[in-house]
């Protein structure tokens, strides 16, 4: 495996319409490395993993996804949308929501790598899919419906999804939404133990970096269109972050370590993620 970033953007731009959601964005990401992705409601956050998916084209600058443009590499990135809701009343089984992660798109598509015929390949996918299970410690709920799991459980193995075709970069919108604070604590966890012993690029959204601190490798932030990135104690800070939004901002250290960020300006109206009731969060 080449030394080059699984993921870097140099300069890059994004428009919808005449309005630019972002501009002069640079970062990368290499093997192993766990990068979250901050920012208000509405400063394009969401937009961002859209254009490493190749669903929306740059409007200036590169970017070099898996050593490739945007949206060629396939199965090589797993990516976990904002949360889904699963009704009470859904009897589709953990363990098939796993394995529609590994075939979904096209039932029966062979593993790479593999050979033999319908019946390897079936096994194949049933101990891949177990493989996955256990990796994210889901193996005791995940023959039960999975409208009947917690939130945590169901996120873990949305979570077992994205990764059972052993991608080389992962990208979670959220994964730490709706959770509670120790779900949130422990679904971090487990996505830093597979950042780092699987060797996976991670990149994932949030809102709250708190549950992440202990974690991450660095941080980009996005506000008033433009962008940020580094360590958590260089962009974190309350120099940074009035720089980035042009209006005082203060960064707070709490005494068990939380940040708390105060005077942050709320997104524009006209574009936002579906979260509209948070404004604030760079704390818990």
């Amino acid at each position: 495996m080449s030394g080059a970033p699984a993921l870097q953007l140099d300069g890059a731009a994004v428009r919808l319409g005449r309005r630019t959601i972002w501009s002069g964005l640079s970062m990368s990401i290499r093997d192993g490395e766990f990068v979250a992705l901050l920012g208000a409601n509405g400063s394009g956050k969401s937009t961002l993993l859209k254009a490493v998916l190749g669903a929306l084209p740059l409007a200036q600058g590169r970017i070099s996804v898996l050593g490739g443009p945007p949206g060629a590499a396939g199965a090589a990135i797993g990516y976990l949308p904002q949360r889904r809701s699963f009704s009470a009343g859904t009897r589709l089984r953990g363990v098939d929501v796993v394995r529609l992660g590994l075939d979904g798109d096209r039932w029966g598509l062979p593993l790479p790598g593999l050979w033999g015929g319908a019946l390897a390949r079936r096994d194949a996918a049933r101990a891949r899919v177990a493989e996955t299970i256990e990796l994210v410690g889901a193996s005791d709920y995940a023959q039960r419906p999975i409208g009947e799991l917690s939130g945590g459980e169901q996120q873990r193995l949305l979570i077992a999804q994205a990764l059972v075709r052993r991608p080389r970069l992962l990208l979670l919108d959220e994964p730490l939404d709706s959770l509670d604070l120790p779900n949130q604590a422990s679904v971090a966890a487990l996505v830093d133990d597979v950042c780092r012993t699987a060797g996976v690029a991670t990149l994932l959204v949030a809102h709250d970096v708190n549950p992440l601190l202990s974690y991450l490798d660095r941080v980009v932030y996005l506000a008033a269109g433009h962008a940020v990135e580094g360590p958590v104690a260089e962009v974190i800070t309350t120099q940074t972050l009035s720089g980035l939004y042009g209006v005082p901002v203060e960064v707070l250290h709490a005494s068990d370590g939380r940040l708390v960020v105060v005077g942050q300006p709320e997104a524009p109206a006209h574009h936002h993620d579906r979260h509209e009731h948070d404004h604030m969060h760079v704390h818990g």
